[in-house]
């Protein structure tokens, strides 16, 4: 299983009305050596920041960061082969008019001649349940199933850590079933970031962040029921209404 470092790792950037830089992220350490990595928080907690810098995405203001040994700013080319990213949004990745044209895009380096770019592209949208829908407009999709194109698009190269930004945000309840199942199955590492705390409870380890900072890191079902306590603590319960 891969290995993805991170080593006193800061983020901070420079925000115009502000006198000093907006700390997004706060000295995180940490070795993600399991299979299935689980990120809790609120918005604006962090959570995108972490998983840009494992890719390259966002460099450390501070630290490092590291898959296999490969520092994610001095490698950054062989660690985005190396690690592929799913966003929320899948119309930030997905560039082409069609699901096959966008998937065979990405096949362009790893299969150099046409037929078979397009036969492995038709099995990344038929694991999808996609193919029917390959020579769609991709504005002609739900937002489930560009979501679901995008990560086949992703999964096509064979990325050895793959990164993904609460992928099932846009998902129905039938489709958040497949992406479980398919996370299950697949053989890459997996970081995920999710507000779904069903879907998390499915991972091996599981980081609650909250202002920057891990502030819990360990089992899931333990990490779930910290972050219910830390979102429901200070929330005054509502008083009657007036009469």
């Amino acid at each position: 299983m891969p290995k993805v470092t991170f080593d006193g790792v800061s983020v901070a950037v420079a925000v115009d009305h502000l006198p000093e830089p907006k700390v997004l992220l706060q000295d995180v350490s940490l070795e993600l050596t399991e299979a299935r990595v689980g990120v809790i928080g609120a918005n604006g907690s962090g959570k995108s920041t972490l998983l840009r810098l494992v890719n390259g995405l966002v460099q450390p203001s501070e630290g490092h960061v590291a898959v296999d040994g490969q520092d994610t700013v001095r490698a950054v080319r062989s660690v985005r082969r190396a690690v592929g990213f799913v966003f929320t949004d899948p119309l930030s990745q997905l560039v082409m008019p069609t699901g096959r044209e966008d998937v065979e895009l990405s096949l362009r380096r790893t299969a150099r001649n046409g037929a078979e770019r397009r036969r492995l592209a038709d099995a990344a949208l038929d694991r999808f349940g996609l193919l029917p829908l390959a020579d769609q407009s991709i504005y002609e999709l739900s937002g489930g199933e560009r979501q679901l194109l995008a990560l086949a698009a992703v999964l096509a190269v064979d990325p050895a850590v793959l990164v993904l930004d609460e992928p099932s945000t846009l998902l129905d309840l039938r489709n958040r079933e497949l992406l479980r199942r398919t996370l299950t199955g697949l053989d890459q590492q997996i970081i995920m970031s999710t507000h779904d705390l069903d879907l998390v409870l499915g991972m091996d380890r599981v980081l609650v962040i909250d202002q920057g900072a891990v502030v819990f890191d360990g089992q899931a079902a333990t990490a779930v029921a910290f972050y219910r306590e830390l979102c429901l603590a200070g929330l005054e319960t509502p008083g009657p209404g007036p009469r």
